[in-house]
């Protein structure tokens, strides 16, 4: 799906995602030889629990470095 669906699947703003994008929390899919992002299920989950954590008090920051190091 795209951004703007994906924005309404995981009930956040295009522009949290944007963000999340820019602070490296998720990356979305890349068609080949296509501009455009796409999104899965995944993506969408992940999303969801980030906005959870920060809700919850967790620094974006904190979540990504957590993230991160896992990966």
């Amino acid at each position: 799906m795209r951004i703007s669906e994906a924005a309404a699947a995981a009930d956040v703003s295009k522009q949290t995602i944007e963000y999340y994008i820019m602070l490296g929390l998720i990356e979305p899919l890349r068609v080949p030889g296509k501009r455009s992002r796409l999104f899965d299920e995944d993506l969408i989950r992940r999303i969801r629990l980030i906005r959870r954590m920060n809700r919850s008090g967790y620094a974006l920051r904190d979540i990504r470095d957590t993230y991160l190091r896992r990966r």
